[in-house]
């Protein structure tokens, strides 16, 4: 559903699984920084709501959003207990059409990234067509999408425990 139709920090946390048990892993893009750390802090805060403790975020910057896949694969490797992947960004339309190459690059490789090791990566990168566009998804008027990768993350993450039977904490079958 289209940001404009929905706000993006708006959900019901009553139906979000506790994070206190997971593990996260954060990948920041620096290009659009006013943007990308408001999402960055939007999707911090949601994290902590739901119980996450700060000594299970791991944080990583990048320079831009073409590194997000690149990075996130690293960060799982160095921490291969992390639960999810975030992955924050943003790619402003210009008069060109780099926009569509790294938006479909990194959208394709973190999906690969998630089917191969089995863990989810999330897309957390604004696609908009202008500064405004972004500014009203990063905390202005249609919320935050920070807030909504955090939400995605402890769901997906809650959804492998499920499926696999493997919650933290439990020893055996």
């Amino acid at each position: 559903m289209a940001s404009a139709l929905k706000n993006l920090s708006h959900y019901d946390d009553t139906n979000i699984p506790s994070a206190q048990d997971m593990t996260f892993g954060i990948v920041v893009s620096d290009w659009n920084q006013h943007i990308t750390h408001a999402l960055y802090e939007g999707c911090l805060d949601t994290l902590s709501k739901h119980g996450a403790k700060e000594d299970n975020i791991f944080v990583v910057q990048v320079p831009g959003t073409f590194e997000l896949p690149a990075a996130a694969r690293l960060l799982a490797g160095q921490h291969p207990s992390v639960d999810a992947v975030i992955c924050i960004g943003c790619v402003i339309k210009g008069e060109t059409k780099h926009d569509e190459y790294i938006n479909l690059s990194v959208a394709n490789a973190l999906q690969n990234l998630a089917i191969a090791m089995s863990k989810p990566f999330i897309f957390g990168v604004l696609t908009p067509n202008t500064e405004e566009q972004a500014l009203d998804r990063a905390g202005g008027k249609h919320g935050n999408k920070g807030v909504e990768a955090a939400v995605t993350a402890i769901r997906m993450a809650a959804l492998k425990q499920d499926l696999t039977g493997r919650k933290k904490g439990k020893i055996g079958f």
